[in-house]
């Protein structure tokens, strides 16, 4: 028995790795997202600052994992095989979901998610010891420790609100001090900046990043509380003078605060979230070696009153850690995924946008102007001319390809810090993950980032992340406590079927992103490419490029789909018509992103060859939006009546469609083999076959109507049947016109 719960630690142990792997790829986004969105340093440079940073701040960390430990439960009411049911449970789901959220690029917190797994586990396992308590004494108050749980819930909202508010207004002010052409405003004032900059880092990093690093004793953390007015004036007045010294020196001080910011946050992250990522397994250690020492062989007899006592982790599991999070971080392709979407949302120029619009959205934008516009009103007109002024962009100061400039990026790190270092003095559970998050997007509305043509996709895209934090919570609590039930009821053969469980879903998990990144269009290579481009001739060249291959991919679609479509209409495939109106859906969304994508790039090429183009670049558009339409027509009366079991296609019918079918296929393929060769001379044969086509199918549809008339002919299929014929004519001619749009165009 004890062999097997050497391997359950053992496993715990190998899933804390895991756990590392995916918690660092999301969390990455906390300290990094101002550097790399603001090109403060080359990519490398900005991972080894933060590397640095994290491995600083686990080895430091004292390792008092007392949240995983009795922070939600109370050890002394559960046996040894019940903590372990929870634990690992808590395990498995963190890290699932983690990898979930890592996937689709979506930030969430380490935190909430390991306090709702364990507050999962504890009360399912609460309900069955109260349930089978005989003496009736025993109550949720003895077993469940909620007073954390709701810390989490509230630190929820005060992170949202308040970072978002102060970044706002903390942003908004510092553009009116330097513009955004603020080389010209920096004389005096950037002494100033950097040294409460700087001093907010070092007071962030003493507060917040190393309050429970080893070298804190007692007497050092009494000491910084005394002097802490005297350490910040020292650090204010030394700061201020060596960054003025440095501006004189031609170095640009906002890039030496951004990068001072990326590694303070990353030390802070290290140092305290270290017990989300392997603070289970050591809980999970220390019960198995109180168990084996002192359990007498009897894992449902014996109590874990030993977790109630403080536990310091040994420096070895502090250094793998360091050294996992820092190989993690490097090497991750999620973790720039997760960074993409905080970056994308707080954007400051035109690019594409990663979320749709929502309702919610569409309605904040509408209620936001009209509010605006009312008190504008009572705004004297110099003010609001000054006002805009100071942030006019026609002259922005940004590195190229950044996403925002230095201005914001320290504001960003300055104000995290600060606002982080903040709460945890006031005993407020602010979430690392939801303070730079919020402020990054409360600096980016401070910046007028989201205008009139963005802010539904970026609010939708912040609701979104929002959203994902609260049902990480509820997914964290309800999936642990089902996970807990079947372990405890199914033993060890349901704890090692979770294993296998998890080891299958990562495996899978892994297979499918690997795929996703190698099927990711070359069209977003070409587009960011376009976006960074200097040069006019190469602008207009990677356009020509990034429509040749829209037009090429929308060609492959619809052959596949028309063929699919048709296929499952006559072989009555309910499941594959399902999926053709799944990815007609997907491919008109894309086909919009498509679209916007290149009209930002016809705005970066010579004003006068855009205008000879435009017209055959929106009739090349139009027409793909026409065929996706024609698909949409034929697959959703095609589905409808093969989902309802209506008679099927006549074999006479099928004998006279299918080989026009066969010709349409091979005539689009002609054609897009023309545009991928750029042998346009071939094209007006393509065109000639394609008006001998349309007049075959119109042939069809006379014939078909004649036969309607003929009473053994079901005039439900008859109908679909006439609907695919007449969908189809105007197919020839969506596919035609985006032919000759595409050799006009390139």
């Amino acid at each position: 028995m004890e062999t097997m719960f050497l391997g359950i630690v053992v496993f715990l142990f190998l899933l804390a790795i895991f756990d590392l792997v995916v918690g660092v790829s999301n969390d990455a986004v906390n300290f990094l997202n101002s550097a790399i969105g603001s090109k403060a340093a080359s990519f490398k440079l900005v991972i080894t600052v933060a590397a640095l940073g994290v491995f600083f701040g686990a080895a430091l960390s004292n390792g008092m994992m007392e949240i995983a430990r009795h922070g939600i439960f109370q050890p002394e009411h559960f046996y040894f095989q019940e903590l372990m049911c929870i634990f690992l449970a808590v395990m498995v789901t963190d890290v699932i979901l983690l990898d979930i959220f890592n996937t689709l690029g979506m930030p969430t917190s380490t935190t909430v998610s390991m306090v709702f797994e364990l507050l999962g586990g504890t009360f399912v396992l609460a309900l069955i010891k109260i349930a089978m308590d005989e003496t009736g004494m025993l109550g949720f108050g003895d077993l469940l420790n909620t007073e954390k749980a709701l810390s989490v819930i509230i630190g929820i909202f005060l992170s949202v609100a308040i970072a978002f508010f102060f970044g706002t207004i903390v942003q908004y002010i510092s553009r009116i001090i330097f513009t955004f052409n603020y080389t010209g405003r920096l004389k005096y004032t950037i002494g100033l900046f950097g040294g409460v900059a700087a001093t907010a880092i070092i007071y962030f990093m003493l507060i917040k990043g190393l309050k429970d690093s080893s070298f804190m004793t007692a007497e050092n953390k009494l000491w910084v509380k005394e002097n802490t007015l005297m350490l910040t004036t020292y650090c204010f007045i030394g700061f201020t003078v060596l960054m003025q010294i440095l501006h004189w020196c031609k170095v640009n001080v906002f890039k030496v605060i951004v990068l001072m910011g990326t590694f303070a946050l990353a030390t802070a992250f290290a140092g305290n979230d270290l017990v989300n990522f392997i603070g289970v397994p050591l809980a999970g250690l220390a019960s198995f070696q109180d168990f084996v020492a002192n359990g007498n062989g009897d894992p449902m007899g014996f109590l874990m009153s030993s977790l109630n006592g403080p536990a310091k982790t040994p420096f070895i599991y502090l250094f793998a850690a360091g050294a996992i999070m820092v190989i993690a971080l490097v090497t991750s392709k999620k973790a720039k995924n997760v960074i993409k979407t905080s970056v994308d949302l707080s954007r400051q120029d035109e690019g594409d946008e990663m979320f749709g619009s929502s309702g919610v959205a569409r309605s904040i934008v509408r209620n936001t102007m009209n509010a605006g516009q009312a008190i504008a009103k009572f705004i004297p007109e110099g003010v609001k001319t000054w006002a805009d002024k100071r942030f006019c962009k026609d002259v922005m100061v940004m590195e190229n390809g950044a996403a925002f400039d230095l201005v914001r990026a320290s504001v960003n790190l300055v104000l995290a810090g600060l606002l982080i270092a903040l709460g945890t003095s006031l005993k407020l559970p602010l979430s690392t993950t939801y303070v730079t998050f919020m402020v990054a997007m409360g600096t980016s509305l401070a910046d007028r980032a989201w205008g009139r043509e963005t802010a539904v996709y970026r609010i939708t895209g912040v609701l979104s992340v929002i959203g994902g934090w609260f049902i990480t919570a509820g997914a964290a609590f309800t999936i642990c406590a089902i996970v807990v039930l079947i372990m405890y009821y199914g033993g060890f053969i349901a704890m090692f079927a979770m294993i296998g469980l998890v080891i299958f879903l990562l495996i899978r998990s892994e297979r499918a992103y690997s795929k996703k990144q190698k099927n990711e269009k070359a069209n977003d290579v070409i587009f960011k490419q376009l976006l960074a481009s200097q040069d006019v001739k190469e602008r207009w060249s990677l356009l020509r490029q990034h429509v040749n291959n829209n037009h090429v991919d929308m060609f492959d679609f619809i052959m596949a789909t028309y063929t699919q479509i048709t296929d499952g209409f006559i072989n009555e495939d309910i499941k594959s018509l399902r999926k053709a109106m799944v990815r007609t859906g997907e491919e008109k969304q894309a086909l919009k992103k498509m679209r916007r994508k290149e009209i930002i790039g016809l705005r970066r090429i010579d004003k006068f060859a855009a205008i000879e183009k435009n017209t055959w670049f929106h009739l090349g558009s139009n027409s793909c939006e026409q065929m996706l339409y024609c698909m949409k027509r034929i697959c959703e009366p095609c589905k409808e009546h093969v989902d309802n079991n209506f008679k099927p296609l006549s074999e006479r019918a099928r004998g006279e469609f299918i080989p026009v079918r066969d010709e349409m296929i091979a005539l689009m393929t002609q054609a897009r083999d023309v545009i991928i060769s750029g042998d346009y001379d071939k094209a007006d044969a393509i065109l000639k076959d394609g008006d001998g086509l349309k007049v075959k199918i119109s042939t069809l549809r006379r014939h078909q109507m004649n036969r309607i008339h003929d009473e053994s002919v079901n005039v439900k299929t008859a109908l679909v049947y006439l609907n695919i014929l007449q969908e189809s004519q105007e197919l020839v001619s969506s596919w035609r016109h985006l032919l000759r749009a595409s050799r006009m165009f390139q």
